[in-house]
């Protein structure tokens, strides 16, 4: 679990990797899933930042698009 400002941001990259794998029907090997779940905590720690950037009221959010 990592502290980000005020916010605790705890992820489980193993079982979203496992879900994943399961979801897209591929298989993966320890090694491939070390690696994944390593870019994913990159990943995360890089975005950390600027998730934690509070917004003012006034300014818009992107928009969200569905199908």
């Amino acid at each position: 679990m990592k502290k980000t400002s005020e916010k605790m941001i705890s992820m489980d990259w193993p079982a979203y990797i496992l879900q994943m794998e399961t979801l897209l029907a591929v298989a993966l090997d320890e090694q491939r899933r070390a690696a994944l779940q390593q870019q994913f905590e990159h990943i995360a720690a890089l975005a950390a930042p600027l998730m934690a950037l509070p917004l003012d009221e006034q300014q818009e959010i992107a928009g969200v698009y569905r199908l």
